[in-house]
């Protein structure tokens, strides 16, 4: 009697809809991984759904292929700004659902979008070495001005942002930057300021690399990761930024279309875009929250190292992602032939 009863019950269980009892959530590692875990995976877990963390290198490719084949292993993906929307337009992933997340005015506009929500806010800026460099520069015109800040200058090698810096350095305002870039003379302005520089330029290809030349002294300034200096000032350097004509962009969490974990997605999204659990990731990287409301759970010291800090984003600058993607490849290409001449 036992025995049947017993077999009775787990075919029961198994009619039943099977509760997620663990969700995978796939990020970018290294200290962003770290600060996600202690300020996201941890205290969500104690809600009873196990967090196992996957890295990778943003391959589109991947959830592409489990989509297609309907076996989707990825619940919970982070992705950046390009991919969102070209994902959500290839229905990779699945429309979020806001009233079950939190209000969408809570947010920064950039963060919310039908098939992502903005993680945090991450900003490439100038940064320089306070235990070598003499005076403060202030503006991307002192950037390109190698007889008040003698020394070499280091870029990210391409297109991006560089075009946007050189337009500032030349006098253009942050807000018309795109504008005027968008223009055959505007292009051809922005290389050509680029070219006066190009004797002192430096170029980096990883985001490691710039703290690391500014604390072996090999170059005065350079363009950086913002989360990349603040890392390094973690482990006891004297880096300093001057966040003036910065530009920021956000990293987004999807649900690969056709998971089986779909509602346990959203419940981890949603406990991850909390005002409290926001302000703990930013206590453990400088990067900024999407949630509004985070900002006044934040430490004057702490939020004076965040791109979403009113001082910080002031003179700020979105990446534009449409007038890349739309112009990008054309630019990259003029890049890659100016750089080797």
């Amino acid at each position: 009697m036992k025995k049947s009863l017993l077999i009775a019950a787990i075919a029961a269980g198994f009619a039943l809809p099977a509760l997620a009892d663990q969700i995978t959530v796939v990020n970018f590692g290294g200290a962003n991984a770290n600060a996600q875990k202690k300020a996201y995976y941890e205290p969500f877990e104690k809600t009873g759904t196990k967090v196992v963390p996957v890295e990778y290198n943003g391959e589109q490719a991947k959830i592409k292929a489990m989509v297609e084949t309907k076996k989707v292993t990825w619940d919970v993906v982070e992705v950046e700004s390009p991919d969102v929307a070209r994902g959500c337009d290839e229905g990779l992933f699945e429309k979020l659902d806001y009233s079950k997340i939190g209000n969408k005015a809570d947010f920064l506009p950039a963060a919310v979008s039908d098939c992502g929500i903005g993680v945090f806010v991450w900003s490439t800026v100038m940064a320089y070495n306070g235990d070598k460099l003499k005076g403060t520069p202030t503006t991307w015109a002192d950037f390109w001005d190698v007889k008040k800040f003698p020394g070499k200058r280091g870029m990210r090698k391409g297109a991006r942002y560089n075009l946007e810096f050189a337009l500032m350095a030349d006098g253009v305002k942050p807000a018309d930057v795109y504008k005027v870039l968008a223009t055959k003379d505007g292009a051809e302005r922005a290389f050509k300021k680029l070219t006066e520089l190009k004797p002192s330029i430096q170029w980096w290809e990883a985001g490691a690399q710039p703290p690391q030349f500014l604390v072996a002294g090999d170059v005065a300034l350079t363009t950086a990761y913002n989360g990349r200096i603040d890392a390094a000032n973690r482990e006891g350097k004297n880096l300093r930024i001057t966040w003036t004509g910065g530009i920021y962009d956000l990293d987004y969490w999807v649900i690969p279309k056709g998971t089986p974990n779909k509602d346990a997605a959203l419940k981890f999204i949603a406990f991850a875009s909390t005002p409290d659990a926001q302000a703990e990731y930013a206590k453990n990287i400088a990067y900024g929250p999407t949630n509004n409301k985070a900002l006044a759970k934040l430490d004057p010291k702490v939020l004076a190292n965040l791109p979403t800090a009113p001082a910080n984003s002031h003179d700020a600058l979105q990446f534009n992602l449409k007038f890349w993607a739309d112009q990008g490849e054309e630019l990259e290409k003029r890049f890659a032939s100016w750089a080797t001449q």
